[in-house]
């Protein structure tokens, strides 16, 4: 099921950017096919312990059975707090893999991709009241403009808010097609794919609020993981690779790095590979969504000066 569901990016790097140890506690934040999770276990011992997260209700139908694991239906921004339920205040590692799995993406209903029509759903947890047919129908236009801007990073952002309200003011727009439709006037020619790919992930990401839980998690992390334990983060967009590169260099995601009296750099991390790790050749032939994931390791250092 797992293969069907979601073939994990760069698998075995970012397993080893965890330096796993057998008697080990650590988080797949992100468990969806379970890919990454069987891997960890793969590599704990009788007395290791693996937690994952995976607030898409689809993703409990390839739960792992094996007394060392247990899967979570949260959102990972909670991660502390459900960890402290189960007694866990120490961890020595956490892995996340950020993109959209390929189930998500493959189901039309989700309305997470361009390529079928379906509703304009986009939630990651289909509990939650807020769909993107909200926002594109309710927001108002200047709000919707400074998503489109922030989150898909549209220069034209006034222009396409003002088109989306224009339309919704003859009908709602309730399915992926219509406001493909609605776009389309605004569509650059032979760019379809990217611009269409920018608003939806925009879209996505206000929809789950992806960024926050994503600072939620890093904060966390930086509480919750033992002195030289470590954090592999996958990213897909610049925007998170942005959040995950300052975090680790900084402890922070603005500014510049603090330094103590001497002029050496305060930072609770150090960078396991400098620049971050990119697929192989063999990997981007094989599963294309891997054509924009990066990989930054990074472990926690005991003294906070470096």
């Amino acid at each position: 099921m797992m293969g069907e569901y979601h073939k994990p990016v760069m698998l075995h790097e970012s397993i080893d950017g965890l330096d796993i140890k057998p008697d080990g506690v650590y988080i797949d934040v992100t468990f969806g096919g379970g890919g990454h999770s069987k891997a960890i276990l793969e590599r704990l011992g009788e007395g290791g312990r693996l937690f994952a997260f995976d607030r898409d209700p689809d993703a409990a139908n390839n739960k792992i059975e094996d007394d060392r694991f247990e899967l979570i239906a949260q959102d990972f921004k909670f991660l502390k707090n459900y960890l402290r339920f189960y007694r866990v205040s120490e961890l020595d590692g956490i892995l996340a893999d950020l993109g959209v799995s390929s189930h998500q993406f493959n189901e039309g209903s989700r309305g997470f991709s361009i390529r079928f029509d379906g509703p304009l759903d986009m939630r990651m947890d289909q509990k939650s009241p807020l769909t993107a047919a909200t926002i594109v129908n309710e927001y108002e236009e200047s709000v919707i403009a400074d998503i489109l801007f922030q989150y898909g990073e549209l220069r034209n952002s006034r222009k396409i808010a003002q088109v989306i309200v224009a339309a919704r003011s003859e009908k709602p727009i309730k399915t992926i097609e219509q406001l493909k439709s609605v776009l389309q006037p605004l569509t650059p020619w032979g760019k379809e794919n990217r611009f269409l790919a920018q608003v939806f992930q925009a879209l996505r990401i206000e929809v789950n609020g992806e960024l926050d839980s994503l600072k939620a998690l890093l904060e966390q992390s930086l509480e919750m993981l033992k002195p030289g334990g470590r954090l592999s983060v996958i990213t897909y967009h610049s925007l998170e690779d942005r959040l995950v590169k300052n975090f680790m260099q900084k402890g922070k995601f603005e500014g510049e790095v603090e330094k103590d009296f001497f002029g050496n750099k305060l930072t609770p991390f150090e960078l396991v590979n400098r620049k971050p790790i990119m697929p192989s050749m063999e990997e981007l032939g094989e599963n294309n969504r891997s054509r924009s994931a990066k990989l930054r390791v990074a472990k926690k250092i005991e003294n906070e000066s470096v």
